[in-house]
């Protein structure tokens, strides 16, 4: 990959990160394709099996409509692994520690998930887009936490 794709692809994750954590569903719809599968697995679906969102609409609804009932979230990207697949064409993988926190018995809590998205990545013309982000779960921990200042507007 040359260092420039390698920039687009790291910015990507971290839009994608902001635009969920800012509710912005125009700005996520903007970085998947329109095919584009998302793979939750039992940990956040409820389900005793992972589930597939297909379509850039099912997907920003859902993505959001789940994050909607939190406070704040906050997405922290970590590192990122990259390996070419074609021209136009990339996987890679990135780590994330996700918090959601919640308010309960008059405080804040943090349910704080360790992920690793496992990305399959396209190119539009000079644009990358995910075509397919599936999500593992190494660890979810649940903690108190302090809120300091309500979140911030968009920038």
């Amino acid at each position: 990959m040359e260092p420039a794709d390698t920039l687009a692809v790291t910015m990507l994750a971290a839009r994608y990160a902001h635009s969920v954590d800012r509710r912005d569903a125009t700005r996520l719809a903007s970085l998947l394709t329109p095919e584009v599968v998302l793979v939750l697995p039992p940990e956040l679906n409820g389900a005793d099996a992972p589930s597939e969102l297909t379509g850039r609409q099912e997907v920003v609804d859902s993505v959001l409509k789940s994050v909607s009932r939190f406070v704040v979230t906050r997405h922290v990207l970590e590192q990122q692994t990259l390996e070419t697949i074609s021209r136009d064409g990339a996987r890679g993988e990135a780590y994330c520690t996700a918090h959601h926190i919640y308010s309960r018995d008059g405080g804040h809590r943090d349910a704080r998930i360790a992920i690793r998205y496992q990305d399959t990545l396209v190119r539009d013309g000079d644009t990358w887009l995910f075509s397919r982000r599936e999500l593992v779960v190494d660890f979810i921990e649940d903690v108190p936490v302090t809120l300091s200042a309500p979140p911030g507007p968009a920038v």
